[in-house]
């Protein structure tokens, strides 16, 4: 690779405007300090700006991580798109530098297993993830208990404005309304109490702040270790 000190100390001198835009980008779903996710973030800036500086590209640190490997994907993605949002002019050249270190850096994630992620999931469970991606509604699987959303399709994250894997591991009512997240959590709780869907009316604020009117059904899903809201919502009027 080509030597870029002077990109290297670009990178370093404005990390803190990179996460703001990285923050106003993702709303509710940015990284939250001490987690895992935010530190693959920093080292992955650290390393891209080792690389440059020295025009080789180790193997980078990942030591301890445990993060969700699909949205730490998303974040890395969505922080290049910050970056470069912040760099303006200079955007392309950026891009041209970062991209074959973010792939050299996926690459260490999926192999030295400092991301976690399931494997071999079973061919059900795989057709039944595709179909569910299909659906043209915003659909989000979320744990009953602690509001995490642990799944979500395409159209969920096109709704809320982030990439659909950005959305794993967020608190789900992070997306509601303040005023509205005493209601979401009543349906939700009523939900692990029976067995028939609820339906009601409500609205979602996206990554921008844009308060979104919402037809939601929600339904339950029990397995050994947990039960999960599967919710499915469509923009009302």
């Amino acid at each position: 690779m080509t030597r870029n000190p002077q990109l290297a100390s670009w990178l370093v001198a404005r990390r803190g405007e990179i996460d703001r835009a990285l923050a106003e980008r993702l709303g509710p779903a940015a990284p939250r300090a001490g987690a895992d996710e935010t530190e693959v973030l920093r080292r992955f800036r650290s390393y891209a700006a080792l690389a440059l500086q020295r025009g080789v590209a180790a193997q980078p640190a990942l030591d301890g991580l445990r993060a969700n490997e699909k949205r730490v994907s998303a974040l890395l993605e969505a922080w290049s798109a910050a970056a470069r949002e912040v760099a303006g002019h200079a955007a392309p050249g950026l891009e041209e530098a970062l991209t074959p270190l973010l792939i050299s850096f996926h690459a260490s994630l999926r192999t030295t297993g400092a991301g976690r992620r399931k494997r071999g999931a079973p061919r059900t469970r795989r057709a039944v993830s595709a179909a569910i991606d299909r659906v043209a509604d915003a659909f989000l699987a979320v744990d009953a208990e602690s509001g995490d959303v642990v799944d979500a399709n395409p159209a969920a994250g096109a709704l809320l404005g982030v990439a659909r894997d950005a959305l794993l591991g967020v608190d789900a009512l992070s997306f509601v309304p303040h005023e509205q997240r005493g209601s979401w959590w009543t349906e939700l709780d009523a939900v692990t109490e029976a067995s028939e869907p609820r339906r009601f009316r409500g609205a979602l604020r996206d990554a921008r702040g844009t308060e979104i009117p919402v037809d939601c059904t929600v339904t339950r899903f029990s397995t050994r270790s947990r039960t999960l809201a599967l919710i499915v919502a469509r923009p009302g009027t």
